[in-house]
């Protein structure tokens, strides 16, 4: 009940809008299909409405393509909205950031991981909306957001920072890992005894598991839940974290500027958060639109994935109405250099997704390009001829005979801020 009344109260003073939206979305989330998509488009009136009257870089780009915000009649007429991407929203920050006067503002900052950071302010209504967001999703587990949990997330801080975030997971009833040595994780699993939930980095919460069940330790009890965010949960993760923790790990998948775009429920479907965003699929690609936030207007924005939605006729067994995210398959604009062409990094998604599709073969990798024409094949764990002759076949499948490799095994990887990236290119072009 100390750990409840502490973050209500934490809650209450920074979030004082979150309680209302979380009760909203708990009603909405019975919502029909038809429902869902009607407030969608109330959402997207008002939010066009807004970056209009109030945006000085939304109100330039309608008036040059000279639209009316008044023909948005339908969600469909969102197509008729120009594209924006990360570049328009680092370069044009102050002209997108609306001249309304909000009671609380947020400055919200991207990882950068990517290497390029963006940092623009968050009304206090949409911050709270995107964090309730969050809760409805774990309430899908029985899961209190003031319950003990656990965290993979940021570490090699300096001192400061260190004693900072220490206070931050005290008031949050979180504890988190500063290192990945074999010591200190051994340590985290035993806190993870009186845990209802794990979150954060897939590739880490993998690993403890790799650990757990190599050294045989004791399955902490107690876990309803553990969602990896930040990075794509392989279906190679899934098979030690289930055996180590006695469950599934549940994705969880949105972003900074965004907000949370879709939730896993207990039956493996991620649910678009429907009330919060609006997610085209064009040409592959994710095209995502803040409905919430008009502090700083997000509208059919190039988020950089590639994705795969459901077919509305889906329908998921837990009995929720809203549209469900198929796959996030990639990211979009990562270029592999060949001796004469060029090549999407998402090959190498599709290499590795056949061999666990055909092979039944379920490898954790990472590429790396420091050479145009060559790549380096980074294996987490050792693999006999046979898996490797597979995984050779796959490659040249893909790229012919226009890329030099090398498959190396077992390998360490390379991390980038805490953060796993599949394909790491060390080229500037």
């Amino acid at each position: 009940m100390i750990r409840k009344a502490i973050y209500l109260l934490g809650q209450n003073l920074r979030n004082p809008s979150l309680k209302t939206n979380f009760s909203f979305l708990k009603k909405s989330e019975k919502w029909s299909l038809e429902e869902l998509e009607a407030y969608q488009l109330k959402k997207l009136q008002k939010l066009i409405e807004v970056a209009y009257n109030h945006s000085e870089f939304y109100r330039n780009k309608f008036d040059d393509l000279k639209l009316n915000i008044s023909d948005i009649k339908s969600i469909n007429d969102i197509k008729n909205l120009p594209i924006i991407t990360k570049n328009d929203l680092i370069k044009f920050t102050p002209q997108i950031q609306t001249d309304l006067n909000f009671k609380k503002k947020f400055l919200a900052t991207t990882s950068g991981s990517s290497g390029k950071s963006l940092q623009f302010y968050r009304d206090e209504h949409s911050d709270s909306f995107n964090r309730a967001s969050i809760q409805r999703g774990y309430s899908w587990f029985e899961i209190n957001p003031w319950d003990r949990n656990g965290y993979f997330w940021g570490f090699n801080f300096s001192s400061f920072k260190k004693l900072k975030n220490k206070a931050l997971d005290f008031l949050q009833n979180r504890y988190r890992i500063f290192s990945y040595k074999e010591s200190s994780l051994k340590k985290f699993i035993e806190k993870s005894n009186k845990a209802k939930y794990i979150h954060g980095y897939s590739s880490m919460i993998y690993h403890t598991a790799v650990l757990i069940n190599k050294l045989e330790l004791a399955k902490p009890k107690g876990i309803k839940m553990i969602k990896g965010t930040s990075e794509k949960v392989f279906e190679s993760y899934k098979p030690a974290i289930k055996k180590a923790f006695g469950v599934n790990i549940i994705s969880e998948y949105g972003a900074t500027e965004s907000g949370i775009i879709a939730f896993e429920c207990k039956n493996g479907n991620m649910h678009l958060n429907m009330e919060g965003v609006l997610v085209e699929e064009v040409n592959g690609e994710i095209l995502v639109t803040n409905l919430q936030m008009h502090s700083f207007p997000v509208i059919r924005y190039q988020l950089g994935d590639y994705i795969s939605l459901a077919s509305k006729e889906k329908e998921c067994a837990c009995g929720k109405k809203h549209l469900i995210l198929e796959e996030v398959t990639g990211r979009i604009g990562e270029i592999v250099y060949g001796i004469k062409n060029t090549y999407p990094s998402l090959y190498f998604y599709y290499i590795f997704k056949n061999l666990s599709k055909k092979e039944d073969v379920y490898l954790n990798y990472q590429v790396i390009q420091n050479k145009k024409g060559n790549l380096l094949f980074l294996i987490e764990g050792k693999i006999n001829t046979d898996i490797e002759r597979k995984l050779v076949n796959e490659i040249v499948k893909y790229f012919k005979k226009d890329i030099n490799f090398e498959i190396k095994h077992p390998s360490k990887f390379v991390y980038n801020k805490g953060k796993l990236k599949n394909f790491i290119s060390n080229i500037n072009e």
